[in-house]
């Protein structure tokens, strides 16, 4: 079974950034598009954005423009640049795969706060 291990996260002030990785032990990417979720506390766990195989990325319109997710192939790695990032956005972040989802990780913790 592939394990997901999320990290990256913490502690940043409002209007700052972060860049959270995600690593599998295998190949993940013959599951096809990758995303990031969040799951705030109380709520649910919602896609925040996705990539594709080919590339092709969307978000929700939460974090366009400010979120950018990318993918290392060779390493098994996707990542999540995050900017500008605002204060309800707090939340436990993980990846997974979007249409053949793998057992979830523990996610990572972003909390923003001034």
């Amino acid at each position: 079974q592939v394990q997901l291990v999320e990290s990256g996260g913490g502690l940043v002030q409002p209007g700052g950034s972060l860049r959270l990785s995600c690593a599998a032990s295998r190949t993940i990417f013959d599951r096809g598009a990758m995303g990031w979720y969040r799951q705030a506390p109380g709520k649910q766990r919602d896609l925040v954005a996705s990539i594709s195989v080919g590339g092709s990325t969307t978000y929700s319109d939460s974090v366009k423009g400010r979120f950018t997710i990318s993918t290392d192939n060779a390493k098994n790695t996707v990542y999540l640049q995050m900017n500008s990032l605002k204060p309800e956005e707090t939340a436990v972040y993980y990846c997974n795969a979007v249409f053949l989802p793998l057992k979830w990780g523990r996610g990572t913790q972003v909390t923003v706060s001034s």
